[in-house]
């Protein structure tokens, strides 16, 4: 499996599934998670993410995309950062891992990531993208081809290229 990092929008991203960074109860709510709430289409995406009843925690669960590029969304549930010593880091792994498994439930080939975890729960970058990259290297897929690091800002990118060695 192929591994990038770019600057962008992960609402924009043409990859077969996209991650959403959401909370528990999959309602939808502000950052990366009201944004694809909205450029999915917030009706469609509530109803789709109500039938799921909720998400726990280093889970992820499907929808479809509707009207974004991506013909699947993704859902899931990182840890709020305490202090790095309540099962975080293994959480945050969990997520990549799991969003990796449902992309290759759906035939995903490709698929894009947020920074989980990284906004209003608190999770440092640097530990973030380092537990995010050594992940991916550590999945090993027959579906998936390409997992894209979409950072938010410049900082998120330069961390995950030097996770990367580029």
């Amino acid at each position: 499996m192929k591994i990038e990092a770019i600057l962008g929008d992960i609402t924009k991203q043409k990859v077969d599934a996209i991650v959403n960074a959401a909370n528990s109860a999959l309602a939808g709510g502000g950052g990366v998670d009201g944004a694809i709430h909205r450029a999915a289409g917030a009706e469609q995406m509530h109803a789709a993410c109500a039938k799921l009843g909720g998400c726990p925690t280093g889970d992820a669960k499907p929808t479809p995309g509707f009207r974004l590029p991506a013909k699947w969304v993704i859902h899931t549930v990182g840890p709020r950062y305490r202090d790095g010593q309540h099962g975080e880091p293994e959480a945050l792994a969990s997520c990549y891992r799991r969003s990796i498994e449902v992309a290759e439930e759906l035939g995903a080939a490709s698929i894009a990531f947020p920074a989980i975890s990284t906004g209003i729960y608190g999770y440092p970058l640097e530990e973030a993208a380092h537990i995010a990259v050594g992940t991916l290297r550590e999945v090993r897929s027959s579906i998936v081809q390409l997992a894209r690091l979409v950072a938010f800002d410049q900082y998120t990118l330069s961390l995950y290229l030097a996770e990367l060695g580029i």
